[in-house]
């Protein structure tokens, strides 16, 4: 069946930089935009990078603006997220999605057909 495998997480001090990566098997992301969620212990999950398919145009969560970049490597059928300057709050269990629809992907978990099964990132002070 299709997988999507995120990796990368860990433990690191406020101020350090993690990359996440989310390889998919059985399953091509070239055709679509890909996003990554992330979701922390009593808060609703929530999309903080957006990449369409071609890897050209990005979006971001106010909240992570700035200091995280997510990229993709077709030929790879890979997908990373880079976090820089990270804080306590980014603290969460980190998700990459493939959309229900090739070219619509925005912040409604619903819309999604595929999940990761997470990778966690723990960011002490």
């Amino acid at each position: 069946q299709v997988q999507l495998v995120e990796s990368g997480g860990d433990s690191v001090q406020a101020g350090g930089s993690l990359r996440l990566s989310c390889a998919a098997a059985r399953y091509s992301i070239r055709s679509t935009c890909m996003v990554w969620f992330r979701q922390a212990p009593g808060k609703e999950r929530e999309g903080v990078a957006f990449i369409d398919k071609s890897g050209h145009a990005t979006e971001y969560a106010d909240s992570v603006k700035g200091r995280f970049t997510i990229s993709r490597d077709n030929d790879k059928n890979t997908v990373y997220l880079q976090m820089n300057s990270l804080k306590p709050e980014d603290t969460a269990m980190y998700y990459c999605a493939a959309p229900l629809i090739s070219t619509v992907c925005n912040a409604d978990q619903r819309g999604y057909k595929y999940w990761g099964q997470g990778t966690q990132v723990t960011i002490s002070s």
